[in-house]
């Protein structure tokens, strides 16, 4: 299939990419490098540098079997601080896409979503069928798309499959060009600002809170490997089916806490990492785990890797970033 990737210069976008032209597609990537990387575009795919509401028109209908789209904004705190940009971006962007696939024909859709949907669960594990209640406008964006979504594929017949992710973590060999991983210009992500510490060796890693109702008082998040990941979109992608619209959650349906992913990543590295202890974030659930079983059930997608492998592989694309 040809496929179009938007947002396929960032993280996870690379990623799946680079996945899907391993399984034979066709993978042309449309990114405005705002936030994501050209020479993470794996090898095989072209990368047209452009937005999605302004160029995604015309490269849908050069001819495309499919749209996975990735292009994002995904801070939360961001979010918090310019609401307006991530309604523009998140919602304002993927209406514009939409529009595009139904004047070209284009029916199969696979949607980046997040756990930030669900926002403070009331139970955990979280299943699909919870309650949306974010907290931010990054959360309620992406809401705001599953429910276009659904209409969409009510009304024109789009076959829609919405992942929602947990925290992803790791990376992916990639040889030429060695490895594919996580680099943000703010990183707020947990595994690699540990690591990032282990490797400079100087300075500390904040660990928000540690006095939530869990055994070592920190919290606890569900963590998936980004190879996991990569290979649940290729199954979502052969679920898109005209006319309906299709929830997944991906995680691990167990969690960790900071001070365990803090141990892991001793553990790999060999050495200490330097830690304190700062106050909570506010909006900050205890506990977030997913449930999986309705993938699991339907597309047969279960994670195949663990923290350790996680935070071994993060670690290895950080060394080879840094020439180490």
């Amino acid at each position: 299939m040809r496929l179009l990737v938007t947002g396929g210069a960032g993280y996870i976008g690379s990623v799946v990419s680079a996945r899907l032209i391993a399984d034979g597609h066709e993978v042309v990537v449309l990114d405005d490098l705002s936030t994501g990387h050209a020479d993470a575009v794996p090898a095989g795919a072209r990368l047209v540098r452009g937005d999605v509401r302004s160029d995604a028109g015309r490269l849908l209908a050069d001819g495309v079997d499919a749209v996975l789209h990735f292009a994002a904004k995904s801070l939360v705190a961001e979010s918090v601080e310019r609401p307006g940009l991530y309604w523009s971006s998140n919602l304002g962007g993927t209406l514009a896409l939409l529009e595009a696939m139904r004047v070209s024909r284009v029916s199969r859709f696979v949607f980046s979503s997040t756990a930030a949907v669900y926002g403070e669960p009331g139970a955990v594990p979280i299943t699909e069928s919870a309650p949306t209640r974010p907290t931010s406008p990054y959360g309620a964006s992406k809401v705001a798309v599953d429910t276009a979504l659904a209409e969409h594929a009510r009304m024109h017949g789009i076959g829609a499959v919405i992942l929602r992710y947990f925290n992803v973590a790791g990376a992916q060999p990639h040889p030429p060009r060695g490895w594919l991983g996580e680099r943000h210009a703010t990183e707020t992500h947990l595994i690699p600002n540990i690591l990032a510490v282990a490797l400079r060796g100087s300075g500390q890693v904040g660990i928000f809170g540690d006095d939530y109702p869990t055994a070592d008082g920190t919290c606890i998040r569900d963590y998936i490997h980004v190879s996991d990941l990569a290979a649940a979109h290729v199954l979502a992608l052969a679920a898109c089916t005209a006319g309906e619209h299709k929830v997944y959650n991906l995680g691990s349906g167990s969690g960790f806490s900071n001070r365990e992913v803090l141990t892991a990543c001793q553990e790999v590295t060999g050495r200490p990492i330097a830690f304190r202890i700062a106050p909570r974030r506010p909006g900050d659930p205890a506990v977030l785990v997913a449930s999986s079983e309705r993938i699991a059930a339907e597309l047969g997608w279960r994670p195949q890797r663990g923290l350790r492998e996680m935070a071994a592989d993060a670690r290895a694309f950080a060394r080879a970033r840094a020439g180490a």
